[in-house]
């Protein structure tokens, strides 16, 4: 059930890109992010009130942090998104998987099998490619990958923080936080000198702050407990998947074969780095459908 969950999770990720892009090249990235935030926060607010004591002043701060990595991400990703290809947005944010377990070594002193470190060498290879594609730009492809990494250290503080608090206080925090992050910047740049207008702009605000951001954020949080950091960057490895076929149907990316070329050799380093991803999705595929 928890992979199951999961995988929903990053189809919802996949096909918001494309509405993403179209929002922010109509509303400011700032102000867009602020008000998806406040749409998530709203969302969970009433269920997750009475939660909130559940929390504690340690908690509180910890699911703030996880809100303002949460922000971070977010900026660089979407900032990356507005200099790019939508496939290629997806593919560099998937090399997570291969920075999760880093980060883990870094931090926690996790052991990491040599496999990772190879797979780390072949998804460089594939960003490289990807990177000199004409569609996208490499300024916002290290942007996209800087935002990797920072969703890479949020799975991972995540896989000790969700265990120990009840997800919906949690997650509601988590999001809180990323609201008021972006609020700031928002308001300091400007950006809320005009409401959001069109159905693209509303629309995408819409879906990505109650299922994209609220609902996900929950999911994650859900799923954290009964699932380790690792596993969970695995499962997101289908975010990109997902993303190249919305971006291919939906907004009409043409990589080319260099940059499709990329993207395979990114999911090569992927796999190398997880060689059970194979049988996770296998496990998925196996599973018969309930009468």
């Amino acid at each position: 059930m928890p992979v199951l969950a999961l995988v929903l999770v990053t189809a919802v990720w996949g096909v918001t890109f494309v509405q993403v892009k179209d929002a922010v090249a109509l509303y400011p990235l700032f102000a867009f992010l602020a008000l998806r935030f406040a749409i998530a926060s709203l969302a969970l607010l009433p269920p997750a009130w009475p939660r909130l004591r559940s929390l504690g002043t340690r908690g509180t701060l910890q699911a703030a942090g996880l809100g303002l990595l949460l922000a971070a991400g977010y900026a660089l990703q979407t900032a990356g998104l507005q200099r790019t290809t939508v496939s290629g947005t997806g593919f560099i944010t998937g090399m997570y998987v291969v920075l999760t377990p880093l980060i883990a070594l870094v931090l926690f002193r996790a052991r990491i099998p040599w496999s990772a470190w190879g797979g780390v060498a072949v998804a460089t290879v594939g960003l490289a490619m990807l990177s000199g594609i004409h569609a996208g730009s490499l300024l916002g492809d290290m942007l996209v990958l800087a935002g990797s990494a920072v969703y890479s250290l949020q799975i991972v503080l995540l896989e000790r923080y969700a265990p120990l608090y009840e997800p919906l206080a949690l997650t509601f925090v988590e999001m809180a936080a990323a609201l008021v992050g972006f609020a700031i910047v928002a308001a300091a740049a400007g950006q809320f000198d005009r409401a959001p207008t069109g159905w693209t702009v509303w629309g995408a605000l819409v879906v990505t702050g109650v299922f994209a951001s609220a609902l996900a954020y929950l999911v994650q949080s859900w799923a954290q407990r009964r699932t380790t950091a690792t596993q969970t960057a695995l499962i997101f490895t289908l975010e990109p998947v997902f993303t190249g076929i919305f971006g291919f149907s939906l907004a009409g990316d043409r990589l080319g074969a260099v940059g499709w070329g990329g993207c395979a050799v990114i999911l090569a380093g992927i796999a190398l780095a997880e060689p059970t991803a194979a049988t996770v999705l296998a496990r998925l595929v196996r599973r018969p459908a309930r009468s």
